[in-house]
């Protein structure tokens, strides 16, 4: 198969190789004759769409006609505008799809004392102000003699705020890193402060309410002498706690997984992220979850999403969540549809619809339970949505502060960062699995050559369970580990 025609009422189809003018394709029982060179994971037109009609894809419509196209044609930014505007109205119209029959499953985990699940028992350190990176860096180097038993590995998390900020983007900033220092993967963290920041440890204590003083340890560099000496002394403190966890079989129910894109090109929505929706599916069929972000990458597929929310409310805070983030944009004189970056085009992603289409077939079929706030936690099992931007390093910070313990990520152009959490990067192609061994962890490129999306589903959860149970993802191997916080407003 050369040609792909993704759903019965679509006018365009994907190559699933390079295609070369004047020669002819089978496709849908039919012969079509290209017009021109087509590259792997643009589109051709299947029939006339005269100029001012709806370019289909995925049984939407991704865009319009800029001038009439004919059958064969080459079908992308030079003949397609965008069709959204930052207004849009909503209406709920409730559907429901019968999840996959699935058997219970478990992975080898840690339990902690607060009876959550992790899949890591890692020493973090987190610095509550951008100024004592450095210190935290050196204390990271110093210590890696704790590194040993059943402590996974020592890390810190480089970041330039926590001071300097105001309003919403120092309650961002206090929030977010909270959550990192409640994360499960961590079996002991120290907060690492300056001392004249203008997030004091006190305002973070408050944020961060109630912790376990053999978990968490607290130090402010200006009030000791030697701060790597003093460092160092609790971090041994925090490895001698959490040597003490040991791998155990916990139920793959009280997973929860991170799902992002980057990096995407023509194939993500037909390979990659429908794999990722078919894991999504049995996941959450057994009672675990999973949580979907990028927001400004919803416009255009976003009632895909509403008919799947479980009830009203959660549909009026799915409405709320998309509508806010088109002000943000309006508030800053852009439009809304200023994306797919060059790379996408360049992999033959055309607009906006045409991305978001492809990108939330990451969420499945399953409904969808909870809408939550930047940073905030899950507590509802099943699929989430996330409210956050689709910046890669950005929205993968946001979902290992949701709790996710494990990040989804799909690409067809590759990348090699990662998240505090292992970060499965996932190729939409296999050239790109093949050329990039040292970055890519799972191949769906096979889906392209055949594959059943369902096999590949259950493919990659075998993976996410024994990646669960302790196998290093590329980026844990690299040690490619980074956040990035949401910044809005003035810096001091």
């Amino acid at each position: 198969m050369r040609l792909i025609k993704i759903h019965a009422d679509d006018n365009v189809a994907v190559a699933l190789e390079d295609l070369f003018g004047g020669e002819t394709v089978r496709i849908a029982d039919s012969d079509l004759t290209v017009r021109e060179n087509i590259a792997r994971g643009h589109k051709v037109a299947l029939r006339k769409i005269a100029a001012g009609d709806p370019v289909i894809k995925y049984g939407n419509p991704i865009g319009i006609a800029k001038e009439e196209i004919l059958p064969g044609a080459w079908v992308h930014v030079h003949n397609v505008r965008t069709g959204l505007s930052e207004t849009a109205e909503y209406s709920y119209c409730h559907k429901e799809y019968h999840l996959p029959p699935v058997r219970e499953r478990t992975f080898l985990g840690y339990r902690r004392e607060d009876g959550r699940a992790a899949v890591r028992n890692e020493l973090w350190i987190i610095p509550t102000v951008g100024c004592v990176n450095n210190v935290a860096a050196a204390l990271v180097r110093e210590n890696q003699d704790l590194v040993k038993g059943s402590i996974d590995g020592l890390y810190t998390f480089a970041h330039p705020y926590g001071c300097s900020q105001m309003g919403d983007d120092h309650a961002q900033t206090r929030k977010l890193l909270a959550a990192l220092v409640r994360h499960p993967n961590a079996g002991g963290v120290l907060v690492l402060s300056l001392g004249c920041e203008n997030l004091t440890q006190e305002q973070f204590k408050a944020e961060l309410g109630e912790w376990d003083d053999k978990r968490v340890k607290f130090l402010v560099c200006q009030q000791v002498e030697d701060e790597i000496e003093a460092g160092s002394k609790l971090l041994r403190e925090l490895a001698d706690y959490a040597g003490t966890f040991r791998r155990e079989e916990v139920p793959a129910s009280e997973l929860v997984i991170g799902m992002k894109c980057g990096g995407s090109d023509g194939l993500s929505g037909i390979t990659a992220n429908p794999t990722v929706g078919r894991f999504s599916d049995r996941l959450t069929a057994m009672g675990g979850s999973t949580v979907l972000t990028e927001v400004p990458e919803m416009f255009g597929a976003e009632n895909i999403l509403f008919s799947r929310c479980e009830d009203r409310a959660v549909f009026d805070k799915a409405v709320a969540m998309v509508n806010r983030f088109k002000e943000y944009f309006v508030s800053h004189g852009q439009v809304v549809y200023e994306n797919p970056s060059p790379g996408n085009k360049a992999g033959g992603i055309t607009t906006l619809e045409d991305k978001s289409c492809g990108c939330v077939q990451k969420g499945g079929s399953a409904q969808i339970v909870d809408v939550l706030e930047y940073a905030e936690p899950v507590v509802k099992r099943g699929l989430n949505l996330l409210s956050g931007p689709g910046n890669d390093l950005v929205s993968a910070t946001d979902l290992t502060a949701a709790g996710a313990h494990m990040i989804l990520f799909t690409t067809g152009r590759g990348t090699p960062f990662g998240a505090p959490v292992p970060t499965v990067k996932i190729a939409t192609n296999t050239a790109l699995y093949q050329k990039k061994a040292n970055w890519i962890d799972f191949n769906a490129g096979s889906v392209a050559e055949g594959e059943p999306l369902d096999d590949a589903g259950e493919r990659l959860l075998d993976f996410v369970l024994e990646t669960a149970s302790g196998r290093q993802t590329k980026n844990e191997l690299h040690q490619a580990r980074e956040i990035a916080i949401f910044k809005d407003g003035v810096t001091l």
